[in-house]
Parts: structure tokens; C-alpha cells; sequence
């Protein structure tokens, strides 16, 4: 939380970071803030206090909330590594397509991109009938372990759920598929200083990118085994905790604009906290 918010605030008030890149990364930061927001207070509560109850209102819309934040998240994932790819593969031609107009519309489409998903599939859990067990063998509301808990046919929400996977997910593979193109022109850059220097700036985008894409397609759209099931909270705990952890450092926190600007608050503080104590001057009575 702390280190989402302190990136919102240095990409909002220096100037020097007032381009499409921290544009995006300031709109991953707040998406970030969100995810922890809806997992995280639940489940800290339940460890601190041990109740581990949830009413079913208030599991559909962490669920809704969650679905949400994912899809959005896949298609911000997706402007940002399209960002990259003109910010390295085409330098020259990078302001005329990233103009401000330009981010702005990237952006309100990938946080309006989740709403349709997420109200299909909370909508047609809400009309499910619950009445066996109780226990949802999960650490927060996701579709698999509430379908199990119905008593009603889920068929249909299971097949609506696979494609609209499938078609809402699709901006990951179109990352991947980015990612693997850059990397290619990368290593056809002549200088090695010019290929280090490429890479250093790129591949932790890459090694997040690729891991939450890769876990969310691994969760949601492979077949339901008891193996993978059982797998499914591991790596539930990547993409809606640890990710959300690492993205401060990785996407900014290691960047020279992001720490150039972090210094200058530091700098004024210790210049105002200083001290410097003046000693008044001497009287010619008092020397003698």
C-alpha cells in the first residue's frame, strides 16, 4: 500500500514523470491498491480474530470486485507492453500515437473493460440455490470454490465463464506475443552496451508480465484436475498478493526518473531539519 500510494503521489506531482509510462504505471499503482483493498482486510481479519465466517452478499461482491480488478488488470497489462513496443522498437514515431488524448482513452477502456464480465458471472451465481455445505476451500471468493458449494445445475455459468475467459484473457497473450517480438529486436541490436541496456530497463516488465499472465491462464482456462486444484491457491497467493507486492519495486521503485524524484522531498526535508546554531557575537566589554 505504502509503496502504490508514494508511486500515485511522485507520478502526480513531478513534472519530469508526466509521460505515458508512469501515466500507466500510476494507473497499475491505484489497480494495485485496489486488489489489496478486497483480499487482503478479509483475510487479516480472519487471522487475527478467527472468524472465518462471510455472508454470501458479501462473497459475490468480493468476487465481482475481484473479477473486475483481474480483466482490468490483463488489459493494462496489455497498453503497457504495447507502450514498450513503440517506446523501443519505434522511437522516432512514439509521440504521435501516445499523445495525452491517446493515454487517457487506454487507460478509462482497460478499467472499464472488467465491468461486463464480472456483472455476467455475478449475476448468474446470485440466482444459484446454496444448500449443502458451507465452506469455501479458498482464502477469498473465487469462482471455482462457490459453483462447488450449489446445489444447481452450473453448467451453463461454467461454460460462460470459459469464454468469456478465453475472450477477456486474450490481452495476455498478446503480451506474451509482444514480449517475445521485443525481445527478438532486441538481440538484433549491434552494441552489447546497447542490448544490456535494453534489457535492464525491460525485463523486469517482462519477468511480472509473464508470471501474471502465465498464472491466470493456468488457473482459469486449463481443465479442473484434483492436482491443479489443489495448486490453485498457491498460486492464487501470486497474482492477488506477492504481485501486488514486487509491482512498486520492479516497475518503479528501480527506475533513475522515479528515484531522482523521490530524492527531491528527501532533500528538502533534511535541509529543514537541520539545525545550526548560532552563537551571538562577543561584546568589547565582555572580551575584556
Amino acid at each position: 500500500m505504502a509503496g502504490n500510494i508514494l508511486i500515485i503521489v511522485l507520478v502526480v506531482a513531478d513534472q519530469h514523470l508526466h509521460t505515458p509510462m508512469y501515466f500507466f504505471l500510476g494507473n497499475l499503482s491505484c489497480l494495485e491498491i485496489c486488489y489489496t483493498s478486497i483480499i487482503l482486510p478479509r483475510i487479516l481479519a480472519s487471522l487475527l480474530t478467527g472468524d472465518r465466517t462471510i455472508s454470501v452478499r458479501i462473497c459475490f461482491l468480493q468476487y465481482y470486485f475481484f473479477a473486475f480488478l483481474v480483466v482490468a488488470e490483463c488489459y493494462l497489462l496489455s497498453v503497457m507492453s504495447y507502450d514498450w513496443y513503440l517506446m523501443i522498437l519505434k522511437p522516432l514515431h512514439y509521440a504521435a500515437p501516445m499523445n495525452g488524448k491517446v493515454c487517457a482513452m487506454l487507460a478509462a477502456a482497460s478499467w472499464v473493460s472488467g465491468f461486463l464480465p464480472s456483472t455476467i458471472i455475478t449475476f448468474m451465481m446470485s440466482q444459484f440455490i446454496f444448500c449443502g455445505p458451507n465452506e469455501i476451500d479458498h482464502f477469498f471468493c473465487d469462482f471455482s470454490p462457490i459453483i462447488k458449494l450449489s446445489c444447481s445445475d452450473t453448467h451453463l455459468v461454467e461454460l460462460t465463464i470459459l469464454i468469456l475467459a478465453s475472450i477477456f484473457t486474450l490481452p495476455p497473450f498478446l503480451i506474451l506475443m509482444s514480449y517475445v517480438y521485443i525481445n527478438l529486436s532486441i538481440l538484433q541490436i549491434p552494441s552489447t552496451t546497447g542490448r544490456q541496456k535494453a534489457f535492464s530497463t525491460y525485463s523486469s516488465h517482462l519477468m511480472v508480465g509473464t508470471i501474471f499472465c502465465g498464472i491466470i491462464i493456468f488457473v482459469y482456462l486449463l481443465p479442473k484436475t484434483n492436482t491443479l486444484e489443489a495448486l490453485n491457491k498457491v498460486f492464487s497467493v501470486f497474482y492477488t498478493v506477492l504481485i501486488a507486492l514486487i509491482n512498486p519495486h520492479i516497475y518503479s521503485l528501480r527506475n533513475t526518473e522515479v528515484n531522482q524524484a523521490l530524492q527531491k522531498p528527501v532533500n528538502t526535508f533534511v535541509v529543514f531539519t537541520r539545525l545550526e546554531i548560532v552563537r551571538p557575537a562577543c561584546s568589547t566589554l565582555e572580551r575584556k
